[in-house]
C-alpha cells in the first residue's frame, strides 16, 4: 500500500476569523479523491466507499506516553488533526469529540480519540498538557506530538497539509476520520463534526 493512501479531492472548506476580530484568516478543509457516500450505510458521517487502511505511526501524548495506531487495533479510533493556538474551528473540534466520549459512557472504553498535531513548534509537551487540562480531556482522548520529521510523514500518509501562515496560526487541512477495529477508516467528518454524529456512528461499528 503506498503512502498517502486516503489521496482525497475536495469535500469541504471552511474559513473562520481569527479571535479577535484580526483580519488574518484561519482555513480548514478536507482535500482528496476517496468515494464518499454523505450519511448513507446507516452512518450519520460520510462513508468511506471502501473502507481505507490507515498506515501506523507512532507519536508522543499529552502524558508523555508512546501512542501509535497499530496497538489500537480492536477499540474504535477517532483520528483529527489540531493544534493547541487554534483560535476556532480546533477547540470546537476537541470539544465535540471529547463530548462524544462523555457521551459514550462506558462504551468509551472501546473508543479512543488520537489528535495529531499540526504545530510541532507551537505544540510543546507543556502546550499539550496545558490544553489537555483547559478542556478537560478524557483519559481515552490522546493528543499526540512529535518532532517536525516525525509529524510531517503522518501529515504525507493521511493527506493533511500544514503551513504556518504566521507566528501564531497554522492553515491546515481539517477532518476527523472514524476507524474501525481492523484499523480500516470508515467515516470521515469535516470541520463541523457533531458529537451526537460520532456517538451514533461508533453505535453502528459496535454493534456489527
Amino acid at each position: 500500500m503506498r503512502r498517502g493512501v486516503l489521496l482525497v479531492a475536495l469535500l469541504a472548506a471552511l474559513a473562520a476569523p481569527a479571535c479577535g476580530g484580526s483580519a488574518q484568516s484561519h482555513e480548514h478543509g478536507i482535500t482528496g479523491s476517496l468515494t464518499v457516500s454523505g450519511g448513507s450505510g446507516g452512518f450519520a458521517g460520510g462513508e468511506l466507499d471502501p473502507p481505507q487502511r490507515t498506515p501506523d505511526f507512532t507519536l508522543t501524548d499529552q502524558s508523555g506516553q508512546k501512542v501509535s495506531m497499530a496497538d489500537q487495533r480492536g477499540k474504535l479510533v477517532v483520528l483529527t488533526f489540531l493544534y493547541t493556538n487554534c483560535p476556532d474551528v480546533c477547540p470546537l473540534i476537541t470539544q465535540n469529540l471529547n463530548q462524544a466520549l462523555q457521551m459514550l459512557g462506558a462504551k468509551s472504553e472501546d473508543v479512543r480519540v488520537l489528535a495529531v498535531s499540526v504545530d510541532p513548534e507551537g505544540d510543546t509537551p507543556k502546550s499539550v498538557e496545558a490544553y489537555a487540562k483547559a478542556h478537560h480531556l478524557l483519559p481515552e482522548f490522546h493528543y499526540l506530538i512529535g518532532s517536525r520529521p516525525e509529524l510531517t510523514e503522518v501529515w504525507k500518509d493521511y493527506d493533511v497539509a500544514a503551513v504556518a501562515s504566521d507566528p501564531e496560526l497554522v492553515d491546515h487541512t481539517a477532518y476527523t476520520m472514524l476507524v474501525d477495529r481492523s484499523g480500516e477508516g470508515r467515516v470521515i467528518y469535516d470541520a463541523s463534526v457533531k458529537a451526537k454524529d460520532v456517538v451514533h456512528d461508533v453505535d453502528e461499528l459496535l454493534a456489527s
